[in-house]
Order: C-alpha cells, then sequence, then structure tokens
C-alpha cells in the first residue's frame, strides 16, 4: 500500500518561512518524479513545483524564486522550502507520487496523492 504524508504546515506570518516534508512508503520512492500542488479555498488544485528523479526541478512561476524543492532518495521524502511566503500562498498543500520520471505539471499523470497540509500566511 503506498502512503504519502505531508507534514510541516502552519500559521505563519507575511514573509516568514516554511518546509513541507513528504514522505513516501510502499513504493519505490527514487523511480518516480514527484510534486507539491496546493488548493485554496473555492480554487481548484493547482501545480506547485515538481521534481524528477534525479533531482532536476520545475517551477510554477508564482512561487519561482521563493520555493525549492528537494529530495532524499535515501529517506523516501520529498521536501519544500518555502521563503518570502505571502498571504496569496494559503492553501491546502499536496504531495504527490507521478508515474513518470520526468518532473510534471499535469495532475493526471500522479498516481498517489498525500492528504495534505494546511499552510496559513497571515498579512
Amino acid at each position: 500500500q503506498v502512503q504519502l504524508v505531508e507534514s510541516g504546515g502552519g500559521l505563519v506570518q507575511s514573509g516568514d518561512s516554511l518546509t513541507l516534508s513528504c514522505v513516501v512508503s510502499g513504493r519505490t520512492f527514487d523511480g518516480y518524479s514527484m510534486g507539491w500542488f496546493r488548493q485554496a479555498p473555492g480554487k481548484e488544485r493547482d501545480f506547485v513545483a515538481a521534481i524528477a528523479n534525479v533531482g532536476f526541478g520545475s517551477y510554477a512561476d508564482s512561487v519561482k524564486g521563493r520555493f525549492t524543492i528537494s529530495r532524499d532518495n535515501a529517506k523516501n521524502t520529498m521536501y519544500l522550502e518555502m521563503n518570502g511566503l505571502k498571504p496569496e500562498d494559503t492553501a491546502v498543500y499536496y504531495c504527490a507520487s507521478a508515474r513518470v520520471y520526468a518532473t510534471t505539471r499535469m495532475p493526471s499523470l500522479y498516481d498517489y496523492w498525500g492528504r495534505g497540509t494546511q499552510v496559513t500566511v497571515s498579512s
């Protein structure tokens, strides 16, 4: 059984930093790319960042330069370092494991999803 468990969310102020983690079990972690998505109340789930199985990352324009995605294949863990947080970053953040090696922004190419962790940024 494949499980993805996110952690690290919380309530912070504008300009603060947070690092999210996603631990994967039940799947060969280094065989697939991984991604972060987020969903704000009343909005669709949006792509945030993705990282290939060999570590190459890609980002949504809205977070480029502020967020950094990384992975530790030895720990089956992916991270999202978020700096310079803004109120518009407030959302539930989901990690996902793709069925491909390369980075992808398409939710349909992700096989498994975590339950999400809430990030709230106050102004």
